[in-house]
């Protein structure tokens, strides 16, 4: 055989091919035992990968590596046999191999050196030692893609937690939600193509979507095999890194083959390992589809079954850890799933059952469990050793010889201990109901598990919840968790309501708010504020708080950071929403005392399994609720981008149109920020999705009732910020809700004031010029008020009206322009006239008005916001820019001397003025989208000037240095290079470019005439230009090709798209700049400049003088409280018909239709392939239940003519039978069966096959050989007899018939009670017999004395009150308190009693518990009390010739004043720190001991209480 499976010895040239970058490092050389130290610490990394960045698999960089390598050898070790001894076995070549299975070749140096070794029996425990590990890092499978995996070989005698630790902080993995153990065949079997296709299906299913870790043997065969292509089948079918499974083989390194390519002391990175299953022989390759392998090292060749023990215990120690996550602290579980499987499939399964580990079989899949399968609903007195053997025959034909007799005991016991914890068996059936799908059935499996654990309280259910919402798996939630066995109060949700949250489960978020949960209730200040402590690092407003605390920080110059507070939040929040919006969360002032009850952001998890819980638990008056929940969790998801929760939030909300404004106007500011385009793009998509929903909700208002809608478009909401639907929309700019008909009609009708909409515009003018007109019918008022003619609020309501002061406005506007203009071209005298005065006076009015409007501030922003408000708006600036030019111009102009540069300044303000003309037609629904379009058009025409002034300068440039020689005159240099340039794409040539036309009396030869152009290079003769005239005409012929044809198209094409693309939308975006005319006007004085200086020396007087209060002429509405309930009741009431109407049209919608019937298709399909299956079954129901009402029937008919018999009417004549007798038998055979389930007949805690505190083996003892009657040859028990030498009084550990002849049995043996409450029991060969019989260890194990070990256990209860002491009842049953405690290095919970010491009538742990001075009394008590049993004790640490016996008293309080009763709890004590006692309800699920639950389940049929 070569040397393929060991490379401890290597040479330097195979180095180089294993590990290139050694080279011959001469620390590769074999070494010395005495080189290798062991290290018995766990040796932390300098550094750690970050869990925050961690993914399944990851490039291993040069830190990462580097770590790796270092650490590694340090912490994890291989075994090497160092001693060679000669096996009688040879390899499959044929050469001497020692007895670790390994060629002398493969021991280091010094293992065949000392002959004293030489032919000495070979000891695993001197002959193999530890060493640093020489293979880990990276592996890639050869061949087969660049797809890498991590692997490590490690000592089957590592710590689980070294292994732990290294695969969370060194390969990367996340802690496991759920961890699969997939066990079975290891060798290839042949499995239904359906029933593997639902396999893998499932399998994969639950792994990926709960976040699980999948356990194999890892290798490329049987079981394993199944499970890799399982995983290979889903990467290749999804694209998703986030898909990516974790698959763990855990293999014998002795058993791999071509290891020796994975050997490299400094880590491959990566290996290549080749699989070739043709040469591997009696070994295995390793599965290329799984992603990690934890190779197991014994030192031993060739021996399968080496890593079972290591990954037990892995198993073991990783469904011990505690996750956290989305503050949801859950117990890792583990679920065994069973696929086919030998011998040592068995064991597995039995070992997992008796550590409490579900486990799943997979019927169909042959052997092993098929054989569990098939006796799994069958009682366990049924499971006899012929029916093992007659299941054995069948499934097992190739092995069926191999198995002896003892072998058939032995397989018949341990599967009736796995049938007899039917809760942790799961047998997963094709087509059965319920359970179509394994990832169903595993999960199934755990709940079932978790169901039937013993608890206390609720901690049972919300274990199952936290798995339920850690592995997302809200089916199994709706169909396992809340059902009818276990009422869910709403608070009892809260925790893992937060938990969904944080976690982002939206699915969870609906269920919970199905159960009940009120958001109002939910919602605390403390909650809220643990929320936004938990929002994603990778979130923008995270980093926006964060940014908000570091400079509160520098403000305070302080060395910390301060802790979040919901102050921080709102002034983020306020920066999203806009100024105008009040803050959400005020800062609480110093002098008042703070909100928060507990120091909310430093509220951490408890590893140890408390939760969210400790949020909640506090009293009523403590808790500070926020004004508006709904809206403080929307906004809440909301700023994380999270769309369907933030949908299922808004569907609660009620002031709903608000609300989806303001998350519209949240993520268009988020977007604006964020760098990622994805998430951009999907804040932008959230937020349009929010305004339709607005618009869908203000649709339903507006047809149901206008007036009513329109008030919700004004009212202002306290819950965000006084703020209002129209203005958050305004500031969103969400131009569809603004565009929306119901918004414009409220625009028109605020437009109108309080004039009819119908007036024509012609009346209006026409009364404005003569107002006496008013009072005839000319015009129309809506208000009934108004109506009679004679009144004279008509005058008031007519000029106040917008529309009226906006045509006044205009008028006045026209009037100053023409008297503007006629100064300038008329009037414009030294000395000013007087309507130049007016002028001013006109100006000085416009002025007023523009700084009213910049000082008005009726929300209190400030001076400065209202002037960055102010100057946004691109008419105040164009105003600002005509006042500044025509002041500057009026300066000039009253100076003499720079009289006519005023009036240039004056005309270019003039101009300036002209152009705010546009402001006003903007009202137009004609000329007003034309405008938007000319000012789009203007961007078009920045953007072409910059490409024309390109081509303009190069052409100038050029032309003017062929053209003219040293033109020093600066403006004929501007003229040349850039006027003439310009001019020229006109038509306006250059006479002299070409040289024909030139004249020589039209330029100056020299550049001295100011008004003539320098002549071109002439002819000094002559005087003929001498340029090159032929490139001056290319130049000119292709400049105007670029300008006029290529640059003025380019510049055509660009106004034509942007034409067509702003004319789609023009309408809707006059619409919406619509409303700034009409709130400008709608607040503006009614009085026209000049005029408005009355209106403003008004306001002065009032403001000044009177200080009154700034009127709000903005478009808001405070209603009251009465009136706004039952206008935000009729908004919900619309939303939720808005919700049902927007589900019906999804189920109309084509492509969801399509999808139902595909899904209903794919539905039918499977009940069709299934209905063969399930046929069966429906047959056998309809059977059972047929012979059960023959069975009833044939009963009822018996009874019958017994009694007529009985009452002499019967005939000479035999009474005829009755029903079937086989089926009779049958059923009372049955019967029995599920009595038997109810109750063992024989005792099973006693046979249990690991004895408790060692590790002696018992022999198996089935349930038909339990009675020392029944014929049992080969009943060949182990003795064990454990030395307590802490006792003074103890039997011979010893089975000497000599020590044993001394002990008088069946009587009182000096202080040792040797009595048997059953009576006598027979000795045989000086040892007692156990009366219960059989169960597989002879000795008295841990028990002090052969024969009955005396115990006395008191069940002290009392009933469970409530506060005011009334009994609390359970389906009509009262219930019980218990005391119970829990003793020091215990993990369950027991009856205050225990083992009587000789000559004690108390035992010695009720000693513990109780202080000295109340001993006697409790002594009276237990004679007071009632004897509920007194007997034989099932009790693990029973033997053939010891066990326990047992007097439980029952002690009970029945009124809650009972003197005896408060004494008892003023007496209790416990004399150890880690000695627990409490009262506890007492139900089937407390978790004690089995044997003392039963002793429960006595007191409470004797009390007549709830069990």
């Amino acid at each position: 055989m070569s040397a393929r499976g060991r490379c401890a010895k290597v040479l330097p040239s195979e180095l180089n091919k294993v590990c290139p970058e050694r080279g011959d490092d001469p620390a590769m050389h074999p070494r010395k035992m005495s080189d290798f130290e062991v290290v018995p610490n766990l040796q932390q990394s300098s550094s750690s990968v970050s869990k925050s960045r961690r993914k399944a698999h990851f490039p291993t960089g040069s830190n990462e590596k580097e770590n790796l390598i270092s650490w590694i050898p340090e912490n994890i070790r291989k075994k090497e046999c160092t001693y060679f001894v000669e096996s009688s076995q040879t390899s499959d070549s044929g050469r001497i191999v020692c007895e670790c299975g390994y060629l002398r070749e493969q021991h280091l140096d010094e293992a065949a050196k000392p002959p004293i070794f030489l032919g000495k029996e070979w000891d695993p425990s001197r002959h193999i030692q530890e060493m640093p590990t020489d293979a880990f890092g990276d592996i890639r499978f050869t061949g087969l893609g660049q797809k890498t995996g991590k692997y490590v070989r490690v000592s089957s005698d590592t710590p689980p937690r070294v292994i732990y630790h290294l695969m969370t902080q060194h390969w990367g993995l996340d802690a496991p939600n759920l961890l699969i153990s997939v066990t079975g065949g290891a060798k290839n079997f042949i499995m239904k193509p359906r029933l593997k296709n639902i396999f893998r299906q499932g399998l994969v299913k639950v792994a990926q979507t709960t976040g699980a870790w999948i356990i194999t043997g890892g290798s490329h065969a049987g079981v394993m095999k199944q499970v890799g292509e399982a995983v290979r089948d889903f990467i290749l079918s999804c694209s998703h890194k986030e898909g990516e499974i974790v698959t763990i083989g855990i293999a014998t390194w002795g058993t791999v083959y071509n290891r020796e390519s994975l050997v490299c002391p400094m880590g491959g990175f990566p290996a290549e390992y080749m699989l070739d299953e043709e040469n591997q022989g009696s070994l295995s390759c390793l599965d290329s589809n799984h992603s990690h392998f934890i190779l197991v090292d014994d030192g031993t060749h060739g021996r399968y079954g080496v890593e079972i023990p290591l990954r037990t215990k892995l198993e073991k120690f990783i469904s011990e850890q505690t996750k956290v996550k989305g503050g949801v602290a859950i117990k890792i579980p583990i679920v065994c799933v069973v696929l086919e499987g030998g011998p040592g499939t068995l064991d597995t399964i039995y070992n997992a059952i008796t550590n409490g580990t579900p486990c799943v079989i997979v019927e169909g899949s042959g052997r092993v469990a098929d054989v569990i399968a098939q006796v799994a609903n069958l009682p366990v007195s049924k499971i006899t050793i012929a029916l093992i053997q007659q299941k054995l025959s069948v499934l097992f034909q190739d092995t069926y010889e191999l198995f002896t007799e003892g072998k058939l005991v032995e397989w018949t016991k341990k599967i009736q201990d796995i049938v007899r914890s039917r809760q942790l068996l799961t047998i997963f059936r094709e087509g059965k109901y319920g359970q179509q799908d394994v990832d169903v059935a595993i999960l199934q499996a755990l709940f079932k598990a978790s169901r039937n654990q013993d608890h206390f309280g609720r901690e049972n259910w919300d274990h199952q919840l936290k798995l339920a919402v850690a592995w997302n798996r809200v089916d199994i939630a709706r169909s396992e968790i809340f059902t009818d066995d276990h009422d869910w109060k709403p608070t009892d949700l809260h925790p893992v309501m937060a938990a969904a949250l944080i976690s982002n489960k939206p699915e969870f978020v609906k269920l919970f708010l199905e159960q009940g949960v009120r958001l109002k209730d939910f919602v605390t200040w403390d909650t809220l504020v643990y929320l936004y402590d938990n929002l994603a690092p990778s979130c923008l407003f995270h980093s926006k708080l964060q940014k908000v605390l570091l400079e509160e920080r520098e403000h305070t110059a302080g060395s910390k950071m301060p802790r979040l507070q919901l102050h921080h939040v709102s002034q983020v929040l306020r920066e999203l929403l806009g100024c105008s919006t009040q803050p959400l969360y005020p800062k609480p002032k110093h002098t008042e005392r703070p909100r928060l009850s507990i120091p909310v952001p430093h509220i951490k998890l408890n590893v140890q399994g408390s939760s969210l819980r400790s949020l909640y638990k506090r009293s009523a008056g403590r808790v500070t609720f926020t004004m508006d929940p709904v809206r403080d969790l929307l906004i809440w998801a909301v700023v994380q981008n999270r769309r369907e929760l933030a949908e299922i939030i808004w569907a609660q909300s009620q002031d709903c149109m608000v609300a989806a404004l303001a998350c519209s106007k949240i993520l268009k500011e988020l977007a604006k920020e964020e760098e990622d385009t994805d998430t951009t793009d999907d804040m932008l998509a959230l937020a349009e999705q929010f305004e339709h929903k607005a618009i869908g909700v203000f649709t339903d208002c507006y047809r149901k009732d206008e007036e009513r809608a329109q008030k919700l478009l004004t009212r202002v909401s306290e819950a965000w910020g006084k703020t209002t639907c129209l203005q958050l929309a305004l500031e969103a700019k969400n131009m569809n809700f603004v565009s929306h008909g119901g918004v414009q009609a409220f625009l028109t009708k605020v437009w109108w004031g309080k004039l009819c909409v119908d007036n024509g515009l012609w009346r209006v003018i026409t009364c404005m010029l003569f107002f006496p007109l008013l009072y005839t019918n000319l015009i129309t008022f809506r208000e009934k008020r108004l109506q009679p003619m004679g009144c004279l609020t008509r005058l008031r309501a007519f000029f106040t009206a917008p529309v009226v002061i906006f045509l006044m406005n205009i008028l006045s506007y026209f009037t100053f322009l023409l008297l503007f203009a006629y100064v300038l071209m008329v009037d414009f005298q030294p000395m000013p006239s007087w309507r130049e005065y007016l002028i001013y006076f006109w100006l000085f009015s416009l002025v007023c008005e523009e700084t009213r409007q910049l000082l008005y501030d009726p929300d209190g922003l400030g001076l400065v916001k209202m002037a960055s408000l102010y100057i946004k708006d691109f008419w105040n600036k164009l105003d600002i820019c005509a006042i500044l030019v025509f002041i500057a111009g009026l300066t000039c102009r009253l100076i003499p001397s720079t009289l006519y540069p005023g009036r240039i300044i004056l005309s270019l303000a003039f101009i300036i003025f002209c152009l705010r003309l546009m402001h006003i037609f903007t009202v137009s629904k004609t000329l007003g989208p034309k405008i938007i379009i000319v000012k789009r058009m203007m961007k078009d025409v920045f953007f072409f000037l910059f490409l024309l002034a390109v081509w303009v300068v190069s052409f100038g440039v050029a032309k003017q240095a062929i053209l003219i020689h040293n033109e020093e005159r600066v403006e004929w240099l501007f003229r040349g290079v850039v006027y003439h340039s310009y001019l020229t794409i006109f038509g306006q040539i250059p006479s002299y470019i070409d040289g024909v036309n030139f004249n020589i009396d039209q330029c100056s030869p020299n550049g001295t005439d100011p008004y003539k152009p320098k002549c071109p290079e002439t002819n000094a003769d002559n005087k003929k230009p001498i340029f090159p005239e032929w490139l001056t005409v290319i130049l000119l012929c292709l400049y105007l090709l670029f300008t006029n044809i290529l640059l003025l198209n380019l510049l055509i094409a660009m106004f034509n798209y942007t034409f067509q693309q702003v004319q789609e939308h023009t309408d809707q975006i006059w619409k919406f700049q619509r409303h700034d005319l009409i709130e400008e006007y709608h607040g503006r004085p009614p009085a026209p400049p000049p005029l408005i200086l009355l209106n403003h020396l008004q306001l002065l007087v009032q403001r000044g003088l009177l200080r009154r209060p700034a009127t709000h002429h903005k478009l808001k509405e405070k209603l009251e409280k009465n009136e706004e309930a039952a206008l935000l009741s009729w908004e919900m009431f619309l939303k939720e018909n808005y919700l049902q109407h927007q589900q019906c049209q999804e189920k109309q919608n084509t492509e969801q239709m399509i999808r139902d019937i595909a899904q209903r298709v794919d539905v039918l399909a499977e009940l069709l392939d299934l209905d063969r299956v399930k046929r069966t079954g429906v047959v056998e129901q309809r059977l059972g239940s047929l012979e059960d009402q023959v069975h009833q029937s044939a009963q009822a008919l018996r009874w019958m003519m017994q009694a007529l018999r009985g009452n002499g009417f019967s005939s000479g004549e035999d009474l005829p039978a009755v029903g079937s007798s086989k089926a009779l038998d049958f059923r009372e055979a049955d019967l029995e069966g599920k009595a038997e389930e109810r109750r063992p007949p024989y005792h099973v805690l006693a046979r249990n096959l690991l004895y408790p505190g060692s590790h002696t083996l018992r022999f198996p003892v089935p349930d038909e050989k339990v009675p020392w009657e029944v014929d049992f040859p080969l009943y060949d028990p182990p003795a064990y007899s454990a030395d307590h030498k802490d006792m003074a009084v103890q039997d011979p550990f010893s089975l000497s018939l000599e020590s044993l002849l001394k002990i008088n049995y069946n009587t009182m043996d000096g202080l040792i009670n040797r009595q048997s409450f059953h009576g006598l029991y027979a000795v045989e060969d000086g040892l007692p017999l156990n009366p219960m019989g059989r169960t597989g260890l002879r000795g008295r194990g841990r028990l002090h004395c052969f024969g009955p070990n005396h115990a006395l256990h008191p069940v002290v209860t009392r009933w469970r009150r409530n506060l005011d002491g009334s009994i609390i009842r359970k389906s009509l049953k009262k219930m019980l308190e218990v005391l119970v405690a829990q003793y020091p290095l215990s993990d369950v919970w027991a009856l205050p009693g225990g083992s009587l010491e000789p000559g004690e009538t108390l035992p010695l742990k009720l000693k513990w518990i109780l202080r000295r001075e109340f001993w006697p009394q409790f002594q009276n008590l237990l004679k007071q009390g009632t004897e509920v049993h007194k007997g034989y004790l099932d009790d693990p640490r029973n033997t053939d010739n010891a066990w326990v016996e047992t007097v439980a008293v029952s002690v009970h309080f029945d009124n809650q004043n009972d003197v005896e009763m408060k004494r008892l709890n003023s007496f209790l004590q416990g004399c150890d720190p880690e000695l627990c006692i409490r009262w506890q309800v007492l139900d089937k699920r407390i978790p004690l001991h089995a044997n003392h639950k039963e002793l429960l389940h006595k007191v409470s049929t004797l009390l007549g209480a709830y069990y």
